[in-house]
Formats: structure tokens, C-alpha cells, sequence
């Protein structure tokens, strides 16, 4: 796995951390709200600062709180990105000025081995001068005036981060065994389902903030890790912990809109979708929700209990879901529903098998012969109607698409086939040529006029 230079940028709440993380990594990436604490976890990102390539991780805002309270836990998140950073990037608030806490942060950086920046944000014309002199007293070094809305002082950002980055990059190896990219996996689910006690359990780590508090995380996170399955083959793994998805009618701040939103962002760059249940709760119309919109947006889909170590009835809760979610997902019948517990790690290595297994399947493409041979028994087996009399053909289908496997069915008249036919074809896909429960998608299309100018001649 590729090795960059990792640049962690710390502050006091609302000073312009993530604002400055997103011009980093050249995208809206991290949340940004006026109000004060919207970062809670560490949120990192690939940077490139003219010609300067290193990892950013954008840090929640540092307080002075017990280790106890979720600030607290979210200051203990900061303090481990600093230590694990190669330089840290202290932002101030230059229309502020230096403020008490800004000089605690000060005090416990200057106590760290990790070298420091100080940079003073929203320098941009004469409001942040004074702020830009008060720095000098963190003890800290020179300061320097930026303006990460603005895009301002970047050359000066520039030639302070270019010693800690310029460095020569370990070869980058993260194909994995025989090419393969890392499984792209993300956790989804209701609030306080346990979707960062689990990552956190695979991690072996607390990397993510916990607690019993409802909807901590807000941005989701991607860590990159490696799962060792049961052959000894270490396979990597990139894990995406979202925000809780509550019913639409219930979110009611625009902080938790934004959040919820980056949560369906995610999805779409995921190969794997875990859909996370409580156990203790079991399954909501909600969750079936979660689980159409994922399979509406093509991504592999895999159902799993948590908490399954304080589940009452398993048995009787387990089959419960299982028939809810075969009547209320028909588009996917088969979907994998596993037990896992994130407070003990049981059923861990079960998941991640199944994801690699689902991955495989929604990547693969079958060959022209196989296709063909089973299209021409399916339609012997079940002919299409003949509404009105007339006599619906069906020529040939051609896979044309992987992630989601995608198929295009020509003939004539196919404009006519009821749905219950298409239906009947896709399962036949799903069942007889290994797609399992993955999305297929298969769309009509007119055969041209074979003796017209630009037709195209079936496949063989």
C-alpha cells in the first residue's frame, strides 16, 4: 500500500479546518456548517498542493472536556491523528485572535514530538493582521496567513509543508493478490445500530468515536485496513462508516440533511453495501429503505444483525427478518443476512468473506456462448406473449456491463413485454449464471431493421 507523507490538521472548533481540508483534496469532501464542532471523527483524503502529494486528515475541533463526554473522546481522536501524522498543521483564526484554548493546544503541541505549522485562517485583508501578530506568542514559530475560502497563502502553505512531504514514496501496492483493488465496503443503517463499534472491532482499534449517544458520526469515514481470511491470504479493505439514516419526515436539521446526504454519496462509491440492523430492535420498515435505495443504486448488497450477543429469541428474530426481508426486497430475493456482534468481533470473519464472495459476483462477466446457451432455453422453456395476437421475438442478449452486471435484450416489439417477463429473465440470470442476489439490471431494446443502412448483426 502506497506510503505518503500524512498531514494533520488541528484547531479549536470553527476556525476553517475542514474548509481548508476540501481545498486540499480539491473536493467538497468533509462537512462545513457555521456552527461549531460538525467534525467528530478523523477524516482523511488524498492531497495535492502543487506538486506535492501527501494524506490529510481533517481532525474535530480540539476542547478542553472530560475524556468521558463526547467531546472528550473526539479531543482523544485528534491527540492519535497528531501522533501518527508527520507534521501537524495548527490552524488559528486570525479575526479571533489567539484565544485561552488556542494556547492549551498550543502548550500540549509544543509537548508532542510531531513537528508543527501554524497557519492563521481567514487572514484574507486588514481584519486578521492583529490575529496574524498574537499567534507569534503560541510559541510556535513564524506564523502564516492563509485563507482557506478564499484560496489564499497557498504558496506560502506551500513551502512550509514541502519539507515534511518531499519524500520519496514507498512503491505502491495496493492491488492486492492477483490485481485486485481493495473491497470498497460500506456500513449503513439506522442511528445507534453499531456501525462504528464494528468497524472499530475489525480495526482493533477505537478509530472511530462510540458512544451511547445517538448520531455521533456525521461525516462518513474511510479507513483503509487489511483482513486476513481463512487461507492466510491478507486482502485489503477499505471501510466506510456512515452516518444513520432516520426516516426522511424525522431529520429535521440541515446538519443531519448534510450528513445523511454523504451517507448516499457513499454508497454510490462503495462495491459492497453492509445494511446493519439492530438486534436488539430487529428490522424497520427504515432499514428496508436503506436496502432498496443501495440496490436501486446497483451496489452488492449483504444484511447483517448486530448485537447478537444480547438478542432475545434468536432463532424466532432471525427467520423473522429473513422472510420480511424476502417479501419486501422480491427485486433481490437471496440476499446474505448474517449474525455479527461488534462488542465481541463474532460472525466478523463470516461478513467479510461474504462481501468478497458478493464483490465477485457483481463483477463478473459471462462469456457470449454461456449467455446464449442459457437465453435460448430460457425462452424455449417460457416463450414470451403474444399480446394482441401479435407475436413478441426475442433475438439475442449481450452483456454489456459489469458492477452492476448489466444486459441488453433485442428484439421486436420488446417495448410490449409485461414486466413479470423481464422478471422472470432476470431471475433466471441471477440463478442459473452465478449472480446470486446482486442487482441485475436489463434493459429492452428494438432490434434495427436488418436490411437497413447501419444494422448490426447479432452476436454469435
Amino acid at each position: 500500500m502506497a506510503k505518503l507523507p500524512t498531514i494533520a490538521i488541528v484547531g479549536r472548533p470553527n476556525v476553517g479546518k475542514s474548509t481548508l481540508f476540501n481545498r486540499l483534496v480539491g473536493r467538497r469532501q468533509a462537512l462545513v456548517d457555521d456552527r461549531p464542532g460538525v467534525t467528530r471523527d478523523r477524516r482523511e483524503g488524498e492531497a495535492n498542493l502543487l506538486g506535492l502529494d501527501f494524506r490529510v486528515i481533517d481532525t474535530a475541533g480540539y476542547e478542553d472536556e472530560n475524556p468521558a463526554t463526547l467531546p472528550g473522546r473526539m479531543r482523544a481522536q485528534t491527540v492519535a491523528a497528531v501522533r501518527e501524522a508527520d507534521a501537524a498543521l495548527f490552524l488559528i483564526d486570525a479575526r479571533a485572535g489567539t484565544t485561552p484554548l488556542d494556547e492549551e493546544i498550543g502548550r500540549w503541541l509544543r509537548s508532542e514530538t510531531t513537528p508543527v505549522i501554524l497557519a492563521a485562517n481567514k487572514a484574507e485583508g486588514r481584519a486578521g493582521e492583529a490575529g496574524l501578530l498574537e499567534a507569534y506568542n503560541l510559541g510556535l514559530g513564524e506564523p502564516i496567513a492563509i485563507s482557506a475560502e478564499h484560496g489564499e497563502g497557498i504558496a506560502d502553505l506551500f513551502e512550509q509543508l514541502r519539507p515534511h512531504v518531499e519524500r520519496t514514496a514507498e512503491d505502491e501496492d495496493e492491488a492486492g493478490e492477483a490485481g485486485e483493488g481493495p473491497l470498497k465496503l460500506a456500513i449503513v443503517g439506522r442511528p445507534n445500530a453499531g456501525k462504528s463499534t464494528l468497524i472499530n472491532r475489525m480495526l482493533g482499534q477505537d478509530r472511530l468515536i462510540t458512544g451511547p449517544e445517538a448520531g455521533i458520526t456525521r461525516d462518513s469515514i474511510a479507513v483503509d485496513w487489511s483482513w486476513q481470511d481463512k487461507d492466510g491470504n491478507v486482502r485489503p479493505v477499505r471501510l466506510i462508516d456512515t452516518a444513520g439514516m432516520r426516516k426522511k419526515a424525522k431529520v429535521e436539521y440541515k446538519l443531519e440533511k448534510l450528513s445523511v446526504a454523504d451517507a448516499r454519496r457513499a454508497v454510490d462509491f462503495a462495491e459492497v453495501v453492509v445494511l446493519l440492523l439492530d438486534g436488539t430492535r430487529g428490522l424497520e420498515a427504515q432499514d428496508l429503505k436503506i436496502a432498496d435505495s443501495a440496490l436501486r443504486e446497483g451496489r452488492a448488497l449483504i444484511v447483517a444483525i448486530n448485537k447478537w450477543d444480547v438478542a432475545e429469541e434468536g432463532s424466532s428474530l432471525f427467520n423473522g427478518i429473513k422472510a420480511a426481508l424476502e417479501e419486501g426486497l422480491s427485486q433481490a430475493r437471496g440476499i446474505p443476512l448474517l449474525t455479527v456482534s461488534g462488542r465481541t468481533g463474532k460472525g466478523i470473519d463470516q461478513l467479510l468473506a461474504a462481501a468478497f464472495e458478493v464483490r465477485e459476483a457483481w463483477s463478473q462477466r459471462v462469456s457470449t456462448g454461456q449467455l446464449n446457451r442459457w437465453f435460448e432455453e430460457a425462452v424455449e422453456k417460457n416463450p414470451p406473449p403474444a399480446p394482441g395476437g401479435k407475436r413478441i421475438k426475442l433475438r439475442y442478449i449481450t452483456q454489456v456491463n459489469t458492477r452492476p452486471p448489466s444486459f441488453v435484450l433485442f428484439g421486436t416489439r420488446v417495448d410490449q413485454l409485461p414486466d413479470s417477463y423481464l422478471r422472470y429473465l432476470v431471475n433466471g440470470i441471477r440463478r442459473e449464471l452465478g449472480f446470486g442476489a446482486v442487482p441485475v439490471r436489463l434493459h429492452a431494446r428494438a432490434s434495427r431493421n436488418p436490411f437497413g443502412t447501419g444494422a448490426k448483426s447479432p452476436p454469435r
